[in-house]
């Protein structure tokens, strides 16, 4: 313990100026979540609570289809981005950052004048029955749209940390493209596509802005806590905050597990 404490001995101002500011911002993180627990009210009645339960469902439903889809659809482009060069490669590499970096309201309307009935797009999806106004369908496309870039940059990670010596070697013995992609690369980059997909599913969960502007049916727990907030006041929405804190610590607590001497994530 007094070795570990040795670099306070040392009474350098660069340290104890740094070590005062590192306290200021862990408290200003820990006691709002600490406070919201703790004035949470009945957490149990929340949990016996139909719709805070149903949106709790929505949320961990659409988050989970929508990570399933950027798994699909990401880890390919991931993978060519960390092995090859391509004319226009640092434009699709700048749009591909962009949904991290504009406000996420502004996300949900681009979304909906793509999508909605008055546009090609959305009358086309819906002669097929399919509308992303207030359906799982909106919801899972505005959580794939804002958390995309947390698995594509965490996979393009791990797959540059590949050598690509081992990927020549197996297809020098005679295996295809696609098989050494699934039995040489995939595994070697597991940890860091694993890492991506808690990101991407974590961030769907707590997604808000796009999502509200898309569907504000059927709620999700995000919508769900807001309503509340609007309609029945701060002390209603307390204990929904306090249960939703208390998901995100699990998840947290899981994702740590889960990712220990992981690669490290992008974001």
């Amino acid at each position: 313990m007094l070795h570990n404490m040795h670099w306070l001995r040392k009474r350098s101002p660069f340290i104890i100026i740094s070590s005062i500011l590192g306290l200021i911002m862990t408290l200003f993180l820990v006691i709002p979540v600490i406070w919201s627990l703790t004035s949470g009210g009945n957490i149990t009645a929340t949990l016996a609570d139909e719709r805070t339960i149903n949106a709790i469902s929505t949320s961990f439903l659409s988050a989970s289809i929508a990570t399933m889809l950027v798994f699909c659809l990401g880890i390919p482009l991931a993978y060519i981005f960390a092995r090859y060069e391509f004319h226009g490669k640092k434009i699709v590499d700048s749009f591909i950052d962009l949904p991290v970096l504009i406000p996420h309201n502004a996300a949900g309307i681009a979304l909906l004048s793509v999508l909605s009935p008055i546009s090609p797009i959305g009358r086309v999806l819906e002669s097929f029955g399919i509308t992303a106004i207030d359906s799982i369908f909106g919801i899972v496309i505005a959580m794939t749209f804002v958390s995309a870039p947390f698995m594509i940059r965490n996979a393009q990670e791990a797959f540059s940390s590949i050598d690509p010596a081992m990927e020549r070697v197996a297809r020098s013995l005679g295996a295809t493209n696609s098989k050494v992609f699934v039995y040489v690369t995939l595994p070697l980059a597991l940890r860091g596509i694993l890492t991506g997909c808690l990101l991407t599913w974590t961030r769907s969960i707590s997604e808000f802005g796009a999502v509200i502007m898309l569907a504000y049916y059927p709620k999700t727990a995000a919508v769900q806590l807001y309503d509340v907030f609007i309609s029945e006041g701060l002390k209603a929405a307390l204990p929904i905050n306090a249960l939703l804190i208390l998901l995100a610590i699990l998840i947290l607590f899981v994702f740590k597990l889960i990712t220990a001497k992981s690669t490290k994530p992008v974001f």
